[in-house]
């Protein structure tokens, strides 16, 4: 079972959703217990950054489909931890304030790099750490699944920067609500074309290989490097995304701003 290609890409589906899920209700309790609630949420969650550490460095030695899998789950992890951190406001930038009315060009684009500074250089670290240890090592697949949702993530943050038609603010906590000022609310960029672009020949890849070879990790990183795709359609298409979560979620505090 583990090594079906349409078991393993519904398995990425649902791995995508759940812990983007488990992400966003932790940081809805959070925003709702107070100062320190989000500081709490990233120490209490740090067990799950351990078991990804220690999933990646099984799965590095570990061959077939076991290993892909180990590797895929345990990149989630560590990229999930890092994300809470993100979205709990403890590592984000220096610049902590929304974006001054009258800036543009190269103050605009300062100053948003300023606000995810911190969080893009951790997970670049991140990302150049898991490539050294994978290298010649028998599963990389975990390398190949952080590089996916990292060159995904700087894509999505570019076309929010540059303008995108929808934007989706619901689910902005608490520590992140200066965020929304540098996003562009426009037609479609340049950007945007490369990106689908590039994501849908990246997705063709894994596909090929895994037609080719017949290896289950090429599904899971076809299956995701498919969802990235999505969601950049998702700044575009008006289909109501927020419903695969909002159902799960707590009720935010009072004077917590919320927009489709």
């Amino acid at each position: 079972m583990l090594e079906n290609p349409w078991i393993a890409a519904l398995m990425a589906l649902f791995l995508w959703w759940f812990s983007t899920g488990a992400i966003l209700f932790v940081v809805r309790r959070a925003d709702g217990d107070g100062p320190d609630g989000h500081v709490w949420a990233s120490l209490l969650s740090m067990p799950v950054l351990f078991a990804g550490v220690v999933g990646l460095m099984m799965s590095l030695e570990t061959a077939g489909a076991p290993g892909a899998w180990i590797g895929f789950v345990s990149a989630l992890a560590i990229w999930g931890w890092i994300e809470l951190s993100f979205l709990s406001g403890l590592v984000t930038g220096p610049r902590r304030a929304p974006c001054p009315a009258e800036a543009s060009g190269w103050t605009r684009f300062s100053s948003a790099v300023g606000t995810i500074l911190y969080h893009e250089l951790l997970l670049l670290v991140a990302l150049v750490a898991l490539w050294g240890i994978s290298q010649g090592a028998e599963t990389q697949v975990a390398f190949w699944t952080f590089a996916v949702l990292f060159f995904a993530r700087i894509s999505a943050k570019l076309n929010l920067y540059l303008g995108v038609p929808r934007v989706n603010l619901e689910f902005i906590p608490g520590p992140l609500a200066h965020l929304p000022s540098y996003f562009r609310i426009r037609k479609i960029n340049w950007l945007f074309p490369i990106s689908i672009t590039a994501l849908s020949f990246a997705t063709a890849c894994w596909l090929e290989r895994l037609v080719v070879t017949g290896e289950v990790g090429f599904s899971l990183l076809a299956a995701l490097t498919a969802l990235a795709t999505l969601e950049h359609w998702l700044m575009v298409l008006p289909l109501p995304d927020a419903k695969l979560w909002r159902w799960m979620l707590p009720q935010p505090k009072p004077n917590t701003t919320t927009a489709d």
